[in-house]
């Protein structure tokens, strides 16, 4: 349970070592909103319309209010065509601006998409390292978050802020040449004094927001974990104490929230402030101007209408900032994977694996996890094309890794990796790991049926197909008795088949994907004696056709192989035929002993 650990005792940062900056995140968003140009000019358009019905609205308004006060004794001379021009703009204003959203939504949409589908194959890219280390539970919620803002950013950037403050431009031009450059000056400074209180505060804020996606992402990478591993709690009857731990995450989420809430009250209670001091300067001077006959009433209403659009979009400004400086917070983490570069890659040069029998050679091969642990050590050996080599050894002898590195997860720290003399590192990755199929240890399946599970190998591959590998895996027996057979969904991870019909079903999707060069590693582990004799005489067809490595703990499966390689802490110490080496009286002969005298003990 390592995701446990790390999550309790070494918290994730507020900011990913991989976070993109702001600029760049801009940068890498831009072309998004390039990918319909049409669709965006013509949102443009219909901005410029919805906004041109705005900033004309009051000034219909004032011409209506003074024709009613010129023409009191006569009110039906009231001219239609301001009536119907102010009914006209009210309606476009509204029209064009929905116009302007349907237009944009496809933008959004299709951003989205992009950049959800550019993360997924980004994150499948990385090499094991990154995704043995990482915590699903946080990535998540980053892509979750990430994309959320992403559809904010697209939405509110380039169609409220920037036409927002060209509105505000547009009022103090108005006041400046209709009324008196006072009420210009006070608008721009009321202007100026709030973006700045807002951009301060909320770049101030920024760290609580940080904060709470930072408890966030621990906190549901702890329930993920903890509900991966149901069956490890409830073996050792740590219900409660699964309980306290969530809860105390909970709470470090919880006081972060409330700091979060704290400083948007602080942020809130200032914009408020700003605008009520502002409205009211501006309502005095004005009132001053209508006493004195300076002033008609029509204007007077106007200068309330074009306060009123100045200040709900500013207000509405301060939101948008606000939330758009969150989503770019949001998409720091959600950008910055795609930063994050692979260390298992393709040379500039790189050529498709030709095979001609698929021989392996592992020539002086050594490495190391981390520096100073060591794991291979000038390993050399050789498996002929069609060869079942078998390798065994204690654990942490290294068996594993050589299939690892094999399949290029890593890469060696010394020497190299030959498949019929071609150095795998000069190698497309997609040619090299066509040619290898491996069944692993720990088998891991789909939560689908048996047959998608083992499809999965081989998309495209014929019913014949599945049901030549079904029979060569031994799963036709256990399928039959099933009444849904082949269709049977086997759950989450697998946990609804046993281990032994798992580890079937996997060798089955190996057998499947049809590559010259196979890999068991400990594939009979999970079976009783009487199935892991049935698996193993299949192996045994089937490596006649392939070149086959068997990484085994019980010698019994693999007496049949050409050449048995013994490791000791990552070096070679014997090699041979399994006759050969029981003839030697060395590690193996030991090993082989011992695991006959366990069988006689539990039989």
């Amino acid at each position: 349970m390592r995701g446990m650990r790390s999550a309790a005792k070494q918290p994730e940062p507020l900011k990913r070592d991989y976070a993109m900056p702001l600029g760049q995140s801009i940068k890498t968003l831009w072309p998004y909103l390039m990918a319909f140009k049409g669709r965006v000019l013509l949102a443009l358009l219909a901005l410029i319309a919805a906004k041109s019905a705005t900033l004309l609205l009051p000034w219909a308004l004032k011409e209506i209010i003074d024709a009613v006060d010129a023409n009191r004794q006569q009110l039906l001379l009231v001219p239609v065509w301001l009536l119907l021009l102010y009914g006209a703009l009210r309606f476009g204003m509204v029209f064009f601006g929905e116009v302007r959203d349907a237009l944009f939504g496809r933008v959004t949409e299709h951003a989205m998409r992009q950049l959800g589908l550019k993360v997924f194959k980004h994150l499948h890219s990385l090499e094991l390292a990154f995704h043995l280390d990482r915590q699903t539970g946080g990535i998540s919620r980053d892509i979750e978050r990430g994309s959320n803002g992403l559809s904010f950013l697209m939405r509110f950037l380039m169609f409220n802020i920037v036409p927002t403050l060209l509105e505000i431009v547009a009022v103090a031009v108005i006041f400046s040449l209709l009324f008196s450059p006072m009420y210009a000056l006070i608008t721009v400074v009321a202007v100026s004094l709030y973006i700045f209180f807002t951009v301060y505060i909320t770049e101030w804020r920024n760290k609580f927001i940080r904060e709470a996606n930072q408890a966030d992402n621990t906190t549901n990478s702890r329930a993920v974990d903890s509900l991966l591993n149901y069956e490890t709690v409830k073996y050792f009857n740590n219900e409660q104490h699964e309980a306290q731990v969530y809860d105390g995450f909970l709470a470090t989420w919880e006081q972060a929230r409330l700091k979060n809430r704290l400083s948007l009250l602080l942020l809130n209670s200032g914009q408020a402030l700003l605008i009520a001091a502002a409205i009211t300067a501006l309502m005095w001077l004005a009132a001053a101007e209508v006493v004195s006959g300076e002033m008609s009433i029509g204007e007077l209403v106007m200068l309330n209408a074009y306060m009123i659009q100045l200040f709900l979009p500013l207000n509405f400004l301060g939101f948008v900032y606000r939330e758009i400086r969150r989503a770019l917070t949001d998409l720091e983490n959600m950008l910055g994977l795609l930063q994050r570069k692979s260390s298992i890659v393709d040379k500039a040069d790189a050529k498709p694996l030709v095979t001609q029998g698929a021989s392996i050679q592992f020539e002086q091969v050594s490495f190391a996890y981390q520096a100073d642990r060591p794991i291979l050590n000038n390993l050399s050996f050789t498996v002929a094309a069609g060869q079942k080599v078998a390798i065994v050894g204690a654990s942490g002898a290294g068996k594993s890794t050589i299939a690892r590195l094999l399949y290029r997860f890593y890469d060696v720290s010394g020497g190299r990796i030959l498949i019929d003399q071609q150095d795998i590192k000069g190698l497309t990755l997609d040619s090299l790991r066509q040619a290898i199929a491996i069944v692993p240890q720990d088998t891991v399946l789909f939560n689908s049926s048996i047959r998608d599970n083992i499809a999965y190998a081989k998309p495209g591959a014929s019913a014949s197909e599945i049901a030549q590998v079904i029979e060569l895996a031994q799963l036709r027996q256990f399928i039959d008795s099933l009444p849904q057979g082949d269709d049977t969904l086997v759950g989450e991870r697998g946990l609804k088949v046993s281990g032994g019909e798992k580890q079937r079903i996997a060798i089955a999707r190996a057998l499947l994907k049809g590559s010259p060069i196979l890999v068991f590693d400990e594939a009979t582990s999970a079976l009783d004696s009487l199935a892991e004799q049935s698996i193993v005489a299949a192996m045994r067809e089937v490596a006649k056709q392939h070149t086959s490595v068997v990484i085994a703990h019980r010698l019994s499966t693999i007496t049949d192989a050409d050449c048995i390689l013994v490791l000791r802490q990552g070096e070679l110490i014997e090699q041979g035929s399994h006759q050969q080496l029981l003839d030697l009286a060395g590690e193996y002969a030991k090993m082989w002993q011992q695991q006959a005298k366990q069988t006689r003990l539990t039989t």
